[in-house]
């Protein structure tokens, strides 16, 4: 077995994983009882809708006061009347029935290349797009939930130059006097909203109750990079389980029902996120779920609280909404950079991250980044990159006495593999003396390839010449083209297999890959060509010098 075949065969598995992903996303039988999409239904939501929360003990469930007439959730979201809110990273609309974050346009990313004025729109209640974030009160007394009504001061609000933080207030009454203000707080370059509810309890007696914030969306349409799968879905992440995943399939067949310290509850997709963060001394309760009209929901629900009569109190949630970036990420809640799910090579991406990290911020590039990158990441594999051609070489070296031994004993393959190992013994050559080192270096270069594919900073990030999004594939498909040739030259520069079938395998896998590499975005197949390169001049200079002349 020669070192080239095992890696290519490790790689077109590696392709064939993602492709199956693909396909179960897309293409996979859902169950028959599932709901259908929000388009195609309408449903009417009652107390179910909002998250269950035990006042006393476990099995106690209990929300606030339902209003005499519920909204509908059907091909929108219901409207009373639309706050909207600016700052310097964020385009927000505010409804006053439920005080819901309806819309949230990232200013700093925009839609496409083609489109640089038009931001990326994360949150939304439009027919083709449910994505909201909703909270509320929950009690025994009257408390308003995302079902209420709230009155605002004004109609829009601008965080003013030089001020770092922006204030929106909405207010509720209720048949008891109870007054809730329901304060949205934005600050200067943060992503991270506070959203608190201020108790007035001018009520005869005590107001006792907690707060909760639920988001709510529907399942995406199929769609994003071909052969690339990312994760779209709900992360519920406490002290004790850190960083479950619960996709839209678990939510409808399993809901999620729990207790956890800290954490957070989130929806997150490629390159964004949404995420509900607590009070991390606290003891909260998690929820996970998917609900009428085709929606799926996670929520955090905090612990009781008691006003008394005639005082004030309050509660508060936080919220992230914004981009999978890692240092914004860690700053808001523990864990929650996670959200940019590199798997189980967590250990081995993070490092590689950061160190790509470091590269860009020198050269200002992140192309350039990838290949210095790359290089480093070749070079600290040079000894174990060397050991592997070594072997590849004496095999060549050794290939026209094997090609021998096969005509001598024709199909007789017991002989045959024989006098192949005593002619391996005699040269003191280990045909699978290469293997190690390529398997050694495989998790390394599987953690760089979520690296670049989870990284929203490569997200519309030029290279030069025609690459001008690393995060989409290449326009005039160049370098999977020149990809699918440094593996030609590779295939050369290696023994060629004896038998004729695995020959034709192995003419027809450069092929293949490059077909698969079309399109992968430019940013990897950056790399892989770049890494091939690297590969093919040291495999050169070793062959040259064990095996001149073959």
């Amino acid at each position: 077995m020669d070192n080239l075949r095992l890696f290519l065969f490790a790689g077109l598995a590696a392709v064939l994983f993602l492709m199956w992903q693909a396909w179960q996303q897309d293409y996979a039988p859902k169950p028959s009882e599932r709901a259908p999409p929000v388009s195609e239904q309408k449903a009417t939501p009652t107390q179910a809708d909002l998250p269950s929360a035990p006042l006393s003990t476990a099995d106690e469930r209990t929300a606030g006061a339902a209003p005499a007439a519920l909204p509908e959730i059907g091909n929108t979201f219901e409207s009373a009347h639309r706050v909207k809110v600016q700052t310097d990273l964020l385009a927000i609309e505010i409804d006053t029935l439920g005080g819901d974050l309806r819309q949230v346009d990232l200013l700093s990313y925009p839609v496409s290349l083609q489109e640089p004025d038009q931001p990326f729109r994360l949150l939304d209640d439009t027919d083709t797009k449910v994505f909201v974030a909703q909270s509320g009160l929950l009690s025994r007394t009257d408390a308003p939930t995302h079902f209420s009504t709230f009155e605002a001061e004004k109609d829009r609000y601008v965080l003013p130059d030089g001020a770092d933080t922006l204030e929106v207030p909405l207010t509720w009454t209720g048949p008891d006097g109870t007054k809730v203000t329901k304060v949205y707080t934005f600050r200067r370059n943060s992503y991270l909203v506070e959203v608190k509810h201020i108790i007035e309890n001018n009520a005869a007696a005590p107001w006792t109750g907690r707060m909760y914030g639920q988001l709510q969306r529907n399942e995406p349409a199929s769609g994003g990079m071909r052969f690339v799968y990312t994760y779209t879905g709900g992360v519920l992440h406490t002290a004790e389980e850190k960083y479950d995943k619960v996709d839209f399939e678990d939510m409808h067949s399993s809901p999620v029902a729990r207790t956890g310290t800290g954490g957070w509850a989130a929806m997150i997709q490629h390159y964004f996120a949404a995420a509900w963060i607590p009070d991390q001394q606290d003891s909260n309760l998690y929820h996970a779920k998917s609900k009428e009209g085709g929606l799926y929901a996670v929520d955090v629900v905090t612990p009781l609280v008691t006003v008394p009569e005639g005082a004030t109190g309050e509660l508060k949630l936080k919220i992230y909404v914004g981009p999978k970036e890692q240092p914004r990420l860690e700053a808001a809640a523990p864990g929650l950079e996670l959200a940019v799910d590199y798997g189980i090579l967590t250990i081995l991406a993070q490092p590689i991250f950061w160190l790509l990290t470091k590269i860009h911020g020198v050269v200002g590039n992140w192309g350039w980044a990838i290949i210095i990158l790359t290089i480093l990441i070749k070079l600290a594999f040079f000894h174990l990159s060397a050991t592997s051609y070594k072997s590849m070489a004496n095999m060549r070296r050794l290939q026209p006495r094997l090609m021998a031994l096969k005509e001598r004993y024709g199909d007789d393959r017991a002989k045959l593999n024989q006098a192949m190992m005593e002619l391996y013994k005699k040269e003191k050559i280990n045909p699978l003396g290469g293997c190690l080192p390529i398997v050694v270096q495989i998790p390394v270069f599987i953690a760089l390839y979520w690296v670049l594919l989870e990284s929203v900073e490569l997200r519309q990030a030029p290279f030069m010449f025609w690459i001008h999004d690393l995060a989409t594939h290449d326009p005039f498909f160049v370098l999977p083209l020149l990809m699918g040739a440094s593996m030609v030259i590779q295939q050369r520069l290696n023994p060629a297999p004896m038998d004729p079938i695995q020959q034709k395998v192995m003419m027809v896998l450069p092929i293949v890959f490059t077909v698969f590499f079309l399109f992968f975005p430019s940013g990897l197949v950056l790399y892989w060509f770049v890494n091939n390169t690297l590969s093919i001049a040291q495999q050169w200079v070793i062959t040259r010098r064990i095996a001149p002349g073959t």
